[in-house]
């Protein structure tokens, strides 16, 4: 295990360490994912041109080393003033279309990130940045449109949360332009969600709710 420095960040499955000036370290909890796989298919986005920080193996497949980059998360700018909701949409639906020009590893597909929301880009001096790439696979790009969106709404239809304002706005920039989601995109991934083991009971309850304010925005049947 190699030595790291202090624990500068921590999401629902993995914890981020200073390593240097240069390099973080991104170790997952409980043997979740598979650092490696997620290394490769970062590398496999970043040979296209995409926006990720560069990596390289770490010591398990628990560990996976990252450039170290400096900017808020695009949840920090909006709550800051930096960037207002339209902006942001416009910022990750333009993501979600440059990512989905990157051919797929098996033929006929498309790269997918499958958690692509304001948590996971981080605006550096360089442009944006697309971090947490556990969840990605190969697939249809409805589907990576799908979740981005059911993740906005459900934040959006909690009135708990002190965002759920920004978020609904967030979302409707989202999928203005127009979006690529499909009907079968959004329904796949509801599913996912409902079964993802890092949800809370209450963020699957609003999944209903959640669902329908996504296809009043986008005008789905």
């Amino acid at each position: 295990m190699p030595a790291t420095g202090k624990l500068i960040g921590s999401g629902r499955t993995a914890d981020v360490y200073e390593i240097d000036e240069a390099w973080v370290l991104r170790r997952n909890r409980e043997d979740w994912g598979d650092a490696a796989a997620e290394g490769a298919v970062m590398e496999h986005v970043r040979a296209y041109g995409y926006p990720v920080p560069r990596v390289r193996p770490g010591d398990s497949r628990t560990e996976l080393f990252m450039e170290r980059l400096s900017g808020p998360t695009m949840v920090e700018a909006i709550v800051a003033g930096a960037i207002d909701t339209v902006q942001a949409g416009t910022v990750l639906a333009s993501l979600l279309r440059q990512l989905h020009a990157v051919p797929g590893r098996r033929p006929g597909t498309r790269v997918l990130h499958l958690d692509l929301h304001p948590e996971n880009v981080l605006l550096t001096p360089d442009g944006p940045r697309v971090i947490d790439w556990a969840t990605a696979e190969d697939g249809d790009p409805g589907l990576d449109w799908g979740l981005s969106a059911i993740i906005l709404a459900q934040v959006a239809v909690d009135d708990d949360q002190p965002v759920a304002g920004p978020a609904r706005a967030l979302l409707v920039s989202l999928l203005a332009d127009p979006s690529g989601l499909t009907g079968e995109g959004l329904a796949e991934a509801r599913r996912r969600r409902a079964v993802n083991p890092t949800m809370s009971a209450r963020e699957v309850e609003l999944l209903g709710v959640a669902e329908e304010l996504v296809r009043s925005v986008a005008l789905l049947p």
